[in-house]
């Protein structure tokens, strides 16, 4: 059975999630990149515990995935995600983030987890 759109609940639960500029701007990111919560410290000029608490929420609604490469997680837009349709509609509609990365890749900050 081919599921027609989304359901109300799950629109707002997922808006809401979303409705958050940093989480926003994350799941724009990791549309396209991988990334490490380091790199989401530097971007967002903000704390570690602070990043790490909008991943935990995008990792429990089950939009993110993490995966281990050596010391490191690196997290990842869940393209299995029940709502990825959605999710990418949403995205497709904002502009790109690629100068965030960018502008960390000059400072030599693109993977600086130690």
């Amino acid at each position: 059975m081919i599921k027609q759109g989304i359901e109300i609940e799950h629109a707002a639960a997922l808006l809401k999630l979303l409705g958050d500029k940093t989480r926003l701007t994350m799941v724009k990111i990791l549309a396209d990149h991988d990334c490490c919560v380091c790199e989401f410290v530097e971007i967002f000029d903000t704390s570690q515990p602070a990043i790490s608490q909008h991943i935990r929420k995008l990792k429990d609604a089950g939009l993110v995935k993490e995966s281990r490469r050596g010391q490191w997680i690196f997290y990842s837009l869940n393209q299995e995600y029940e709502q990825f349709d959605f999710v990418q509609l949403l995205l497709n509609a904002l502009p790109s983030q690629e100068e965030k990365l960018t502008e960390l890749e000059k400072q030599g900050k693109r993977i600086s987890c130690e």
